[in-house]
């Protein structure tokens, strides 16, 4: 019988579907760095990396004993797109929670901004509820323009490292930054958000 560490990614899939639990370990083993990575190079740390590591695996695991994972191919790409969401869902429900975070390499809505307002409750939860309102209406934005929009203002990459990340021209993720912005800036102006605040 041959290696495991021979056979291809689909192959390794298939052992594991049919109850081969070595050849998970096999995948896990071949792309858990790339997979970590991935994660921590958008997230900025490390204990949150490792629980939204972990889950990407679990997540896998369970699509495949399921029978949901389609053969592509692409078993790394579909792997880091898990990852991907986990880390976009994972921001969504922190901001959905509207909790504050003292860490900013944690959490969005630690705006140290924010820091401004301390002194004056009543502006600091016009300004809270300002950026929540923001929020809303980034993630109406198109997947394409709303991803933009994230990293840059929320994970503070530069357009650099937002094209190599997002393997798109640095032209593109400018493009869809200025779109971005003029459709924030109308749904904004529609909703009357920006009264004391500029969208910039």
């Amino acid at each position: 019988m041959c290696s495991l560490d021979v056979l291809t990614d689909e192959m390794l899939v298939s052992e594991y579907r049919f109850g081969n639990n070595a050849a998970f370990e096999v995948l896990l083993n071949r792309h858990k760095e790339r997979i970590f990575n991935y994660i921590y190079n958008i997230v900025k740390n490390r204990d949150l990396s490792d629980d939204i590591f972990q889950e990407t695996f679990f997540k896998a695991i369970t699509t495949i004993r399921q029978g949901g994972y389609a053969d592509t191919g692409k078993f790394v790409s579909w792997l880091t797109r898990i990852a991907h969401n986990l880390v976009i869902d994972h921001y969504r429900k922190s901001a959905a929670d509207k909790v504050v975070s003292n860490d900013d390499e944690m959490h969005p809505n630690a705006y140290s901004s924010a820091a401004l307002y301390d002194n004056n409750v009543q502006d600091s939860i016009l300004y809270e509820d300002t950026l929540n309102e923001l929020e809303t209406i980034m993630n109406e934005l198109p997947a394409a323009q709303r991803e933009i929009v994230f990293l840059r203002f929320y994970k503070n990459m530069s357009f650099k490292e937002i094209a190599e990340l997002k393997q798109i021209s640095i032209n593109t993720a400018l493009g869809r930054m200025r779109y971005a912005i003029m459709n924030m800036r109308k749904m904004a102006e529609e909703r009357s958000v920006l009264q004391d605040y500029t969208l910039s």
